[in-house]
């Protein structure tokens, strides 16, 4: 009955509410206090919410002057600026629909989109994107006004700097007209497509309601208890987990938030903003744990190394008790309360000092992260989602954490397993559907309004939900044995030289996995060991290389059934990141793409000969095979 009640209690609560109203809202409560801060030429600037608003308002009519209005659609392509969520808003409040594309996207990517939904302008951040745009353009009619946010803008394209001086010189002729823009955006208009960067076929755009955004705001509110943050938004804002949480989330529940334009900077940008609330990806959290580690082992006094890593091994040992509902000794209590001003010096290190939720989100995190940032009194909270449920669906309760789990559904949201285990959710969250796909939609929310997930996942005794795989990406042997591939890769990247691992064996009579180096580790630790000045390529062939690698195997089959074990491996060559095509912008790999691309050496180790390095090395030391 309860989740009815607060489904009830919801729907009544954000009734007849948009983006439009809260946003009033958010000016008229916070006025005066700082909502973004962004670094330009190097000096910090900021923006107070009356003065965000008024940007909003210019930008707004500006478009109406240009004939953009309800019903049409304004793609976005910059980093994480203000002029990007400031187009955002200026788009929505004229009546339109936002679209953040990917910064990554290739020309005939964007023409895509531009053309699926027949997009009538678009906001680019520089002459680089802009580049992408003038080459589609002959081939995007719809695509009729191009406004550039910074750099010289050619003929034919407009500034941003005119654009905003042309709404406010609308503005002081009808000063009215901006108020009854927003007042004419309805609760069932649609705010923004966000465009899946789908493993397979090409992107879906997801289609959210006004009421969608304020009805999964107010539902994550009655249980994340986030109130005046300070985030950092550095995430892309093409995705839903960065618009949720530092655009519709900031306007909602009064966040100050900092705009971090390149990911590669995350580190300087937490020093200074040091948020009160943070989220990242799994990766975000291994690299920033490796970072901590890395400065405790350089302490060139060996007393204060040997202090501070038994610290955090007593710490973490302390957590695993309590987790597995052990009691935890005296001793080792005691030596853990010790050492919080340590700890608390480590996470100031990242400037995670303030810190008091973290979130990891988007795909599992591996036990040894939830350990290291639990035991650093930084515990991670999970929040599992998608774009078609906008965003969030289920959290880890802040007064019941355990990890790994996904914890429970938020209020209001149902959720049940269907009988091969898929997860399956249903509430105000879930999207309209795919924008001009009818059959895509009818496959992913049945007549009940259940969305499908594509999860597999098990209900524990607690009330806890734990994902146990994606359904599409299961392993079938030949044996006819399910395995779950992305457990396999999670153990496999045991060592820090692995940056991404992808099990294979679907239909073949064992376990083999192509491994791709991390980046930024392999090749620090290829100097540590005497590798001098490698390439990927040379590092990937090295005998320490794939040494180190099989010990990581060979740990990692300790913690597998003798049906996972991973019998052989391939290193390859390449770097993957986000820009190469094997992964998508959040670092979720594209099998399809890995499956074709590396179809050969994949073969090869099934191969007689195999190809590839065995993982249990002859006696000799050597690799057999």
């Amino acid at each position: 009955m309860g989740v009815m009640t607060d489904r009830a209690d919801i729907d009544a609560a954000v009734s007849g509410q948009t983006v439009c109203t809260i946003f009033a809202t958010a000016a008229k409560k916070w006025g005066d206090l700082p909502a973004l801060r962004w670094k330009r030429d190097g000096e910090w600037k900021s923006l107070d919410w009356k003065g965000y608003r008024a940007e909003v308002a210019a930008v707004t009519m500006a478009l109406k002057g240009l004939g953009f209005g309800p019903g049409q659609f304004g793609l976005i392509m910059a980093r994480n600026v203000p002029e990007h969520v400031i187009a955002d808003l200026g788009i929505v409040h004229a009546g339109g629909t936002a679209i953040s594309v990917y910064n990554t996207l290739a020309p005939e990517q964007i023409e895509y989109v531009a053309n699926h939904s027949e997009a009538s302008v678009a906001v680019v951040e520089d002459e680089a994107f802009l580049a992408k745009f003038l080459q589609i353009r002959s081939s995007t009619p719809n695509l009729r006004h191009l406004i550039l946010i910074r750099g010289n803008a050619p003929q034919g394209v407009l500034s941003w700097g005119e654009l905003v001086a042309d709404g406010r010189a609308a503005l002081e002729r009808d000063p009215a007209s901006f108020e009854d823009s927003a007042r004419a955006v309805g609760p069932e208009d649609t705010v923004s497509l966000i465009y899946t960067s789908g493993t397979t076929g090409p992107p879906k755009g997801v289609m959210y309601s006004h009421n969608n955004v304020v009805w999964t705001l107010e539902s994550a509110r009655r249980v994340l208890e986030l109130h005046d943050e300070t985030l950092l938004s550095y995430l892309p804002l093409a995705h839903v987990a960065e618009r949720f949480t530092s655009q519709w989330g900031s306007i909602y529940n009064g966040h100050e938030v900092y705009l971090c334009p390149d990911p590669a900077e995350l580190l300087p940008y937490l020093l200074e903003a040091k948020p009160t609330a943070f989220v990242g990806v799994p990766r975000v959290w291994e690299k920033l744990m490796a970072g901590i580690n890395a400065g405790v082992a350089a302490e060139p006094d060996e007393t204060k190394r040997q202090m501070a890593q038994g610290a955090l091994a007593a710490s973490m040992q302390a957590y695993r008790l309590k987790r597995d509902g052990q009691p935890v000794p005296e001793e080792l209590a005691a030596v853990v309360e010790r050492a919080q001003p340590l700890f608390m010096l480590l996470r100031s290190k990242i400037g995670l000092e303030r810190c008091h939720f973290a979130v990891t989100s988007t795909a599992p995190s591996r036990p040894e992260v939830h350990e290291f940032w639990a035991a650093l009194g930084m515990p991670l909270y999970e929040v599992w989602g998608m774009s078609e449920l906008t965003g969030p669906a289920t959290a880890v309760p802040i007064n019941d954490h355990r990890a790994p789990s996904v914890g429970v559904p938020l209020p209001g949201v149902e959720a049940r397993l269907g009988d091969d285990g898929e997860l399956l959710i249903r509430g105000g969250n879930v999207m309209v559907g795919y924008y001009r796909d009818p059959a895509k939609t009818a496959e992913t929310i049945d007549d009940e309004g259940w969305v499908h997930s594509g999860d597999i996942a098990e209900l524990g005794p607690d009330g806890h939900y734990r994902i146990i795989d994606r359904k599409k990406e299961l392993i079938i042997t030949s044996a006819g044995k399910n395995i779950s591939s992305a457990n396999l890769e999670s153990v496999a990247k045991s060592s820090p030289i692995i940056g991404q691992a992808v099990a294979i064996g679907d239909g073949r009579h064992f376990i083999s996995v192509l491994v791709v180096l991390d980046p930024q580790v392999a090749p620090l630790w290829g100097k540590a060991h005497g590798i001098t000045s490698p390439s990927m390529a040379e590092l990937a062939q090295h005998p320490a290389t794939v040494a180190e690698v099989r010990r990581a195997l060979t740990v990692a089959n300790t913690h597998l059934s003798r049906v996972e074990q991973f019998k052989r491996f391939t290193i390859l060559p390449d770097e993957w990141s986000p820009e190469s095509e094997e992964l998508t912008p959040t670092m979720k790999l594209k099998r399809r793409v890995i499956h074709a691309k590396y179809k050969e050496q994949v073969d090869a180790m099934y191969g007689d000969p195999p190809g590839g390095h065995s993982v249990e090395a002859d006696r000799n030391g050597s690799s057999a095979g």
